[in-house]
């Protein structure tokens, strides 16, 4: 199997509109070992992080975070070890157009 470390999706959503961040690609796997969140704007706002298995649509028991706060100006991090499978995402929300999302982690193929 062949590892490969990266940054597995960025993304400045929307807000109030769940988007993917990452799905993961045809025969491979991944493990996601960090989030990080970034409020760019001089507010603060709210997000949500969730892991939703392929074929499923999102629903309540795929939260990790859910309405967390993020201060004006301010980063916050996850260090995970979320394994996922082929087609498995992970989606984000936000309450402004000011956060940015970075998920990094392993993919194997």
């Amino acid at each position: 199997m062949a590892t490969a470390y990266k940054i597995l999706g960025q993304s400045a959503p929307t807000a109030n509109t769940a988007a993917t961040l990452y799905t993961v690609p045809s025969a491979t796997e991944a493990i996601v070992s960090a989030l990080t969140i970034c409020n760019r704007g001089n507010a603060a706002a709210t997000y949500r992080i969730a892991f939703i298995p392929s074929g499923e649509s999102l629903a309540n028991e795929h939260y990790f975070a859910y309405e967390t706060s993020v201060g004006a100006f301010d980063t916050t991090s996850a260090d995970t070890k979320f394994g996922l499978a082929t087609g498995d995402e992970v989606s984000i929300y936000a309450s402004t157009a000011d956060l940015t999302f970075i998920v990094s982690g392993v993919e194997l193929t």
